[in-house]
């Protein structure tokens, strides 16, 4: 049986999914808000990836601001959709990556400093899978704020 969530991991998520502090020390500067100690907090994230809970730490930011980034999709067979997921979420810059229904049943996003780090990541998922990647460019944009707590008051 996996092991719950604990109370301090809850409280790290559910406070710092937005206003992560952006300091010469970061970890101190949330112990010391929550009450905690710098270790503990970064044990207890630590964990969190370890368990693949959380699949990263680090900052979201408005596209076209720094770097580049493209919303992607490819037609994953069904049978195998798990296995691709997980793959195409070991490579660095990958985002979001989810099911859906539809022929391109898996999307996600790629991030990078610029469009050739894009063109790497696609290629490099392309060998690794076999499949296309699509490119869905951005007409308009839409801001999401995907914070989720974990507790409700």
């Amino acid at each position: 049986m996996p092991r719950p969530v604990t109370p301090l991991q809850k409280k790290l998520i559910d406070c710092y999914q937005r206003g992560f502090p952006v300091t010469p020390h970061p970890y101190a500067d949330i112990a010391a808000a929550i009450g905690s100690t710098e270790d503990a907090v970064i044990n207890a994230l630590a964990d969190l990836q370890d368990r693949k809970i959380l699949s990263r730490i680090g900052a979201t930011y408005a596209t076209g601001r720094a770097g580049a980034s493209t919303l992607a999709a490819m037609a994953a067979p069904a049978e195998n959709l798990e296995k691709i997921a997980h793959l195409i979420s070991g490579f660095t810059g990958i985002n979001h990556n989810y099911e859906r229904e539809d022929k391109l049943n898996l999307w996600f996003v790629i991030t990078g400093p610029d469009q050739e780090a894009i063109r790497q990541t696609t290629r490099a998922i392309t060998d690794a899978t076999g499949l296309a990647v699509h490119h869905m460019p951005m007409i308009e944009h839409y801001r999401l704020d995907l914070g989720f707590p974990l507790s409700w008051n």
